[in-house]
């Protein structure tokens, strides 16, 4: 190797990532993709970028994650989905989505396929992707109506092959794409996420591609600093998004607190199919970007939403030697 190349920095031998969110979703996120949002529970929901692909008007999606919150009930409403693999699909802080059930029971604005999933069994299957491996056998969730209800594809009821013991077979799921928050990237595809995670690394390891979305862009050296932070290889990162605020209404650890009023609000407003119409028409397609929603959400409300207060990690010494 020549002196030249062995001095050569990051950006000599790697290509940044960072692209607009309209670029993200265009590119990474066409019709027919099975795409793998909300992993990190009720905190950190890439709402931004769930925004965006009804703004791009995606059609035929395969939503998968565990509870969602309202990004898969926005989806569903605007007519993203046609499946959702889920352990459930609503508004933690009012009860089942609207639009979810409108759906699921009279196929408004679009009939859904529906593969039920309990939690821990969406866990599983997102692992399998990880590994690699073609199911995971757990015993979780014999007896229940889920199980009664395993059609083969996202579940088989089956018996083990040393014991014979009744076991659930949880086929792996591998997303085309999985779209996370983070507090912090850097350009190249490194990023830090802290707090509850759910099923993030699960969910980024298993996809064939990753979106990040981060609060703040930071140097390689930052996410080189403290390895064990990083939520999936570099090179598992297909596109860097830098959107602050990005997952409002959603908390991210740090950075900001959840909207519970926004959740509330939501739920009423969209108890009828028109309702959603006027909700959506206001905060996704009348907004151009997420400045725009931030703005329109309000500064004294956006100052409220940001944590103030500083409570960092002791220190940590990765010394070899």
């Amino acid at each position: 190797m020549d002196a030249g190349r062995r001095n050569a920095g990051p950006s000599d031998i790697m290509q940044s990532k960072l692209m607009t969110m309209p670029d993200a979703i265009g590119r990474y996120v066409p019709d027919g993709s099975s795409v793998a949002l909300g992993l990190g529970l009720e905190a950190l929901i890439p709402f931004a970028a769930g925004h965006e692909i009804v703004r791009q008007h995606r059609r035929d999606l395969t939503l998968i994650g565990p509870i969602s919150d309202i990004l898969f009930d926005q989806l569903i409403g605007a007519g993203c989905a046609a499946r959702v693999t889920a352990a459930w699909a609503g508004n933690v802080s009012a009860g089942l989505g609207h639009c979810y059930r409108r759906a699921a029971e009279s196929s408004v604005p679009r009939a859904i396929e529906i593969a039920d999933h309990s939690n821990f069994s969406i866990a599983l299957a997102l692992l399998g992707g990880a590994l690699g491996a073609p199911f995971i056998p757990t015993r979780t969730l014999l007896g229940s109506d889920i199980a009664a209800r395993a059609d083969g594809s996202h579940l088989t009821i089956g018996r083990s092959p040393l014991t014979d013991e009744p076991l659930v077979f949880v086929p792996a799921l591998v997303p085309d794409v999985a779209i996370v928050h983070v507090q912090r990237a850097d350009e190249y595809g490194g990023c830090h996420a802290w707090g509850n995670l759910g099923v993030m690394e699960e969910g980024a390891l298993a996809a064939r591609s990753v979106i990040a979305v981060a609060e703040e862009i930071v140097p390689q050296s930052v996410i080189e600093s403290d390895p064990n932070r990083v939520l999936a290889p570099p090179h598992k990162v297909s596109a860097v998004v830098h959107e602050r605020g990005g997952a409002h209404p959603s908390p991210v650890q740090g950075c900001w607190l959840r909207d519970h009023e926004f959740f509330l609000e939501y739920h009423d407003a969209t108890r009828t199919r028109e309702g959603f119409e006027q909700w959506r028409t206001r905060w996704i397609d009348g907004v151009p970007d997420r400045a725009s929603y931030l703005t329109q959400l309000g500064a004294a409300r956006v100052e409220n939403l940001t944590v103030k207060l500083t409570n960092p990690a002791a220190p940590v010494n990765y010394s070899a030697s």
